[in-house]
């Protein structure tokens, strides 16, 4: 299946994810370009400093995101719009939920990772419909977070952004 291309959905998700934050009520913590210390930390294979993820360049995010997340959910495989649909997912709640959203959508067994089943699962399926229902699976996920009261509307906001762009790169 064709993709919509890894820079286009990092494009879509750094719009969201911004720069530097380190909000108290954020479980992740510190986090630049939506990449979280711990996230950093895995990646250079060292504890981090909260200055070193204040200087994470965009180029090192990239790497991060395409190795932890993108290449997780298997981006390249799966068919443009979804790509970006499941990789936002993924870099907001992790590449296990947004596999097994995926998996229990297209009535495959939710093992947390995407291969050949799940990218037969998808295939002859009407995609703006799959978008859809994986959109609304992810929001109603977020909605039960007990974080929701704090960052429910920019989750919402996310969400409905992510799945129109899905919808439009869908040929």
């Amino acid at each position: 299946m064709a993709s919509a291309g890894f820079a286009q959905a990092l494009d879509a998700v750094l719009r969201h994810e911004g720069g530097y934050i380190d909000h108290p009520s954020d479980p992740g913590g510190a986090t630049n370009l939506g990449v979280t210390r711990a996230t950093l930390s895995r990646w250079r294979g060292r504890a981090v400093s909260k200055a070193e993820v204040r200087a994470l360049t965009r180029h090192e995010a990239a790497a991060v995101y395409r190795a932890f997340y993108w290449d997780e959910i298997a981006g390249d495989a799966l068919p443009p719009g979804l790509d970006l649909a499941v990789f936002d997912y993924c870099v907001n709640s992790g590449p296990g939920r947004a596999a097994r959203t995926l998996q229990v959508i297209v009535g495959t067994v939710p093992d947390g990772r995407i291969g050949s089943v799940t990218l037969a699962a998808i295939e002859g399926r009407p995609l703006p419909e799959l978008v859809s229902a994986y959109c609304r699976q992810r929001l109603s996920f977020l909605e039960g977070l007990k974080t929701f009261a704090v960052f429910g509307r920019g989750w919402r906001r996310r969400v409905r952004e992510t799945e129109a762009l899905a919808l439009s790169l869908i040929e």
